[in-house]
C-alpha cells in the first residue's frame, strides 16, 4: 500500500470505547475471527467490550484497518489487522499502544493469549511464554505475559 502523499502516515492508532467505534471494531473482528479463522459468532462477542479500552488503527480517509482491545485486568486481545494491511507495522503499533496504556493503568504484568503463529511476533515485543498449547474457538494458543518495569 502506498502512501501518496509522503507527508502523512500510512495509519494511525488510538485508542476508543465501544460505545464510540462498536462499528468499526466489529467490522474488523468479524472479517478476521469470524470470516477468516471460522471462530463461531457467539465466541467473538462478550460483555468485556463494554468495560475494555479499545484501540483503532485506520489507514487513510479514517478507515478501520485494526483493533486490540485492554482488559481491566491488564490482558490485551481481540488484536486483529485486515489482510491488505498486514506486514507494515500496524500490528505492532497496536501492541505497543497496549502495552502503554497498561503502564498507564500501573499494571506490572501484561498477559495475552497467543495463537501459536503468532507467537514469534510476541516474543519479539518481549512477551514469554506462560502455558501449554490449548484450543480456543478450535484454533492453538498459549498463554504469554510481559512483566513491566515499576
Amino acid at each position: 500500500m502506498q502512501n501518496q502523499n509522503k507527508s502523512q502516515p500510512l495509519f494511525t492508532v488510538q485508542t476508543t470505547t465501544w460505545q464510540a467505534s462498536q462499528t468499526a471494531l466489529k467490522t474488523i473482528r468479524e472479517q478476521v475471527f469470524i470470516n477468516e479463522q471460522l471462530v463461531p459468532v457467539e465466541l467473538e462477542w462478550d460483555e468485556q467490550d463494554a468495560s475494555a479500552i479499545h484501540l483503532l488503527a485506520t489507514g487513510s480517509e479514517s478507515k478501520p484497518i485494526g483493533c486490540a482491545r485492554v482488559l481491566e485486568n491488564g490482558s490485551i486481545g481481540r488484536m486483529a489487522v485486515l489482510t491488505g494491511w498486514r506486514n507494515l507495522g500496524i500490528g505492532k503499533a497496536l501492541l505497543s499502544t497496549a502495552i502503554n496504556v497498561c503502564r498507564e493503568h500501573q499494571y506490572s504484568t501484561v498477559t495475552l493469549s497467543a495463537q501459536t503463529h503468532a507467537i514469534g511476533f510476541y516474543e519479539k515485543a518481549g512477551f514469554t511464554i506462560c502455558s501449554k498449547v490449548y484450543l480456543d474457538a478450535g484454533i492453538p494458543h498459549r498463554d504469554m505475559g510481559l512483566k513491566l518495569d515499576s
